[in-house]
C-alpha cells in the first residue's frame, strides 16, 4: 500500500530526527573510543564524506525506479529468485535493526532512570506507542516529526547554553596525538550509524510528492543532523574529557548531568532524555514501518497493517535473546554492528545501482 503526500519539508525534519536517532545517546562514546581527543574531527570528516556519499548513491538508485521502493526494485533488478534473496536479506536487517532500537530503549531506561523496572515492561510499553504510530502509517508519522521537531529545537538550545559555562578548552589537547589513523578509525562508525545505517529511507522515497527536490531535502537533512552530532560530541569531550567519554555508554546523558546553574538548576538530564526519546522514536517507527511494508510486498499482501502487530511480539522475543546483558550487547554494537550497516546501507544499494546501470546500458528499455 503506497502513501503519496509528503511534502520535502517534512522529509527534511523526518530526514533530520532519524539521522540523530540513537546516534545522539551512544556514538561519542564509540567514536572517542578509537580517536580519543580528537574525536571532534573524525565527527566533522564523517559529515563532510557521509552526506555525500550516502545521498547522491540513494538518489541514483532511487531515479533508477521513481515510483518503486527498495524491496520492489530489487526484485526489478535482480529477477525472481535473487531479488528475493536480496529482499529478505534487507528485510531481515530492518527486523534486527529495529530490535536493537528496542533493546537500546530497554537497557537504557533500567540503567539509568527506571532501575526497578524490569526490562520487559519498558519494551512492552515503548513498543506499544510505536506500534500505534505504524499502524496509523507514514503520513501520520511525518506530522507527528513535525510537531515534535521545534521541542528538539528548543531542547537542543537549552542544553548547549547551560553547558557552556563548564566547557574546558583543555581536555582537547593534544590535538593529533595520535596521528591520523585513529581519527580514520573513528570517522567509520561516525559515517555509518547515523547516514548509512537508515538505508530504510529508500522504502518511503516515492511516497514524496516533489521527486525533484529529495536530494536537496535529504542533503540538508543529513548536514543539520550531522552537525548535531558533531556539537554533542565536541561538548562531551569538552567538558567530559576523551576518557570518560569512551569509558560511559551514554556519555551525552552523563553529560547533561553537568548542567549546573548557580546550585538552583542541577541535574537536568531530563532535556538530553527527551531529545533521545524523540529521534530514537522516530527511527524506530520508520523502521518498523518499513519492515511492515516491505514484507506485504515481498508475500503481496495490499495491506501491511495486519503484519504489525505480529512483528512487534517477534522483537520483543528476538531483542531479549539476540545479547545476553547490556555489556555484550554494546561491545557488538561498537564493534561489529558498523560493519554489518554498512553493507546493507551502502554495499548493497550500491551493487543493486551498478547492476541497474549496465543493464540499462545493455537494453535502455528495461529502466
Amino acid at each position: 500500500m503506497l502513501e503519496k503526500g509528503i511534502g520535502n519539508r517534512q522529509l527534511t525534519i523526518l530526514v533530520i530526527l532519524y539521522t540523530i536517532g540513537d546516534s545522539i545517546l551512544v556514538l561519542p562514546s564509540i567514536v572517542a573510543s578509537a580517536a580519543e581527543q580528537d574525536a571532534w574531527i573524525s565527527g566533522i570528516l564523517g559529515v563532510t564524506i557521509a552526506p555525500l556519499l550516502v545521498v547522491f548513491l540513494y538518489d541514483a538508485l532511487r531515479r533508477c525506479y521513481p515510483e518503486m521502493t527498495l524491496i520492489a526494485y530489487s526484485h526489478q533488478i535482480l529477477g525472481k529468485w535473487l531479488g528475493m534473496i536480496m529482499s529478505l536479506l534487507f528485510l531481515s536487517y530492518f527486523f534486527i535493526t529495529s530490535a536493537t532500537y528496542l533493546r537500546e530503549v530497554g537497557d537504557f531506561m533500567t540503567s539509568q532512570i527506571l532501575h526497578d523496572t524490569p526490562i520487559l515492561m519498558v519494551m512492552i510499553l515503548f513498543l506499544s506507542v510505536v506500534l500505534m504510530a505504524v499502524r496509523l502509517g507514514l503520513e501520520p508519522m511525518v506530522r507527528s516529526a513535525e510537531v515534535l521537531f521545534p521541542v528538539l529545537i528548543f531542547m537542543m538550545f537549552i542544553l548547549i547554553l547551560f553547558l557552556l559555562p563548564e566547557i574546558q578548552l583543555k581536555k582537547l589537547k593534544p590535538i593529533f596525538d595520535g596521528g591520523l589513523k585513529p581519527i580514520l578509525e573513528g570517522s567509520i562508525p561516525f559515517i555509518v550509524l547515523p547516514f548509512m545505517e537508515p538505508v530504510a529511507v529508500l522504502m518511503i522515497l516515492p511516497f514524496v510528492s516533489q521527486k525533484n527536490a529529495i536530494r536537496k531535502s535529504l542533503f540538508i537533512g543529513q548536514w543539520i543532523a550531522g552537525s548535531v552530532l558533531i556539537i554533542i560530541t565536541f561538548l562531551s569531550l569538552l567538558i567530559l574529557g576523551p576518557e570518560s567519554t569512551s569509558r560511559n555508554i551514554y556519555p551525552s546523558y552523563i553529560l547533561a548531568r553537568k548542567i549546573n546553574i548557580g546550585d538552583i538548576l542541577i541535574r537536568l538530564e531530563a532535556i538530553l532524555a527527551v531529545i533521545w526519546f524523540i529521534t530514537i522514536f522516530i527511527r524506530f517507527s520508520l523502521f518498523l514501518y518499513v519492515t511492515a511494508l516491505g514484507l506485504a510486498q515481498t508475500l503481496k499482501i495490499n495491506d501491511y497493517r495486519p503484519l504489525v502487530y505480529p512483528l512487534g511480539l517477534n522483537l520483543i522475543f528476538f531483542s531479549l535473546i539476540m545479547a545476553p546483558d547490556t555489556t555484550y550487547y554494546n561491545n557488538l554494537i561498537a564493534n561489529y554492528w558498523p560493519f554489518y550497516a554498512l553493507t546493507f546501507g551502502f554495499i548493497f544499494p550500491l551493487l543493486l545501482l551498478t547492476i541497474a546501470k549496465v543493464r540499462k546500458k545493455d537494453d535502455p528499455n528495461k529502466i
